[in-house]
């Protein structure tokens, strides 16, 4: 067994463990702890060990009348998602430290999400990608409708139902690829795309955009989001999300390349209404949950802008490769910031049982370490110079310009004026001034909850200053994917 099989499987062997019946409460919150911070050991490892192409490679039959085995695998594109994955799931078991409800499940249920969500990155055919793929949405459906509030138990069930149905509509997408192709094996059909007709690639991609999610499949996100305990939205936005726009740069553009040349300027458009459009949606939000999770529509408007714009054959392949890169170092920035702010809006809940802005002002004299982590991660997610998502953004602007889209870049710019708009109306409304009806009850972040968002703003940090360790990850997969689509 590889390195990477245990890495997907070590979190479900601990949920297994925690199922003993003489097993102490108290012991429970370690060794999820634990487990998830071998995991990501092993995962630092692997980055290490890591030289380039398809590397860790394990591949066994499974059924072979359709050609589908258990086949798994990191390169450039899926080593750094798998890395911030096991990271974020890290720093939600600290962040949970303190929960008392239901712990022996709670932490069950994460370290199944960890096993599931770590396969679908690595794994190499589409029928095992889509059994990880759906198991996610298992998951996060119990941990919502479980350990949510307000209204959990509908915003789960339109979770899972939006969710199901995009899963549903994406397996029938992965049968036209077999049929064309004759394999569920996803470096067969990318080395010999099938010539599949552009109702596959509408299907691959209408299930993976409600994943993502695009506009318009994006409504079951904010009610989702608001309901979910606060380490449940982290993992929700800063991994699930991933799933879907990872789908279309590691299965719909190099499986099918003509369909994805073809309706380039279609995917590029998608990309710019679901940048504005949540960023203005966002503004208008007196939620701060909600705000931020319409914020989470607007960040992956800007993978599916990069990614449409890498299809268009007429421009410049070095600027198509920036826009990929700029992509996947999106996926990894966003998973970052946004799981960070997330984390601060349960701390919020924790001392206040509201997002309300109206009801706070003021905090940061009762909670300055609070202000301080609340404002670093909002000026990361605006896209501030010497953050990660500054990096991210400007390759991804520079990319889909110098690609020949430039009317779209010009327009989704304008998203990072909005953005910044909307986070110093958060910093200024609940932060500054006078105190406010809830601000009484607001005391300072504790040391587990400082143990959990302060590695992923410093990692965002170290990110937007000194970057090459991960774009010299990122850009030879990305050069290798433009000349997938170019061919």
């Amino acid at each position: 067994m590889s390195v990477l099989s245990v890495v997907i499987f070590l979190p479900l062997l601990a949920a297994t463990l925690l199922a003993l019946p003489r097993l102490g409460t108290r012991a429970i919150p370690w060794i999820w702890i634990g487990a998830a911070a071998l995991d990501l050991a092993l995962v630092v490892v692997m980055w290490l060990g890591y030289d380039g192409g398809i590397a860790f490679e394990t591949r066994l039959r499974w059924i072979p009348s359709m050609d589908a085995g258990y086949h798994v695998g990191v390169d450039g594109l899926s080593l750094p998602l798998i890395a911030m994955t096991a990271l974020l799931f890290l720093v939600c078991a600290i962040y949970s430290m303190g929960a008392s409800e239901r712990v022996r499940s709670y932490a069950a249920l994460f370290l199944f999400l960890q096993t599931v969500s770590i396969g679908v990155f690595a794994a190499l055919d589409l029928l095992l990608f889509f059994v990880f793929f759906d198991l996610s949405i298992v998951g996060m459906y119990f941990v919502i409708v479980g350990w949510g509030h307000g209204d959990r138990a509908r915003s789960a069930l339109k979770f899972f139902l939006y969710t199901f149905l995009g899963s549903l509509v994406l397996l029938l997408g992965f049968i036209g690829l077999f049929l064309a192709g004759g394999t569920f094996d996803m470096v067969e059909l990318t080395r010999t795309p099938p010539a599949a007709s552009a109702l596959v690639l509408l299907a691959i991609g209408a299930g993976l955009a409600v994943k993502t999610p695009a506009v318009p499949v994006h409504t079951w996100l904010p009610p989702a989001h608001t309901d979910a305990p606060a380490a449940g939205s982290a993992i929700l936005a800063g991994v699930l999300l991933k799933m879907g726009t990872y789908g279309f740069a590691r299965i719909a553009m190099p499986m099918l390349p003509d369909a994805w040349r073809t309706y380039a300027w279609v995917i590029i458009v998608v990309g710019v209404v679901s940048v504005l459009y949540g960023a203005l949606v966002a503004l208008a939000q007196e939620n701060l949950k909600r705000l931020i999770a319409y914020t989470s529509v607007n960040h992956m408007g800007y993978i599916i802008l990069a990614l449409g714009a890498a299809g268009l054959a007429a421009g410049d392949p070095r600027a198509r490769e920036l826009a990929v890169s700029g992509a996947v170092t999106q996926m990894v920035s966003h998973g970052l910031i946004t799981g960070a702010l997330f984390l601060l809006t349960g701390v919020l809940w924790d001392r206040a049982r509201s997002y309300d802005l109206g009801r706070f002002g003021g905090i940061a004299a009762n909670a300055p370490i609070f202000t301080a982590l609340t404002a670093v991660a909002a000026f990361a997610s605006l896209g501030l110079p010497g953050l990660s998502g500054f990096i991210a953004e400007f390759q991804i602007f520079t990319g889909v310009i110098g690609a020949g889209a430039v009317l779209a870049g010009a327009l989704s710019i304008a998203g990072i004026l909005i953005t910044a708009a909307l986070f110093l109306r958060v910093l200024h409304r609940a932060f500054l001034g006078p105190p406010g009806e809830l601000t009484g009850r607001m005391i300072d972040v504790r040391r587990g909850e400082l143990a959990a968002v302060a590695p992923l703003l410093l990692l965002s940090l170290v990110i937007g200053i000194a970057p090459r360790w991960l774009l010299g990850l990122i850009e030879p997969a990305s050069a290798l994917l433009v000349s997938l689509v170019s061919r």
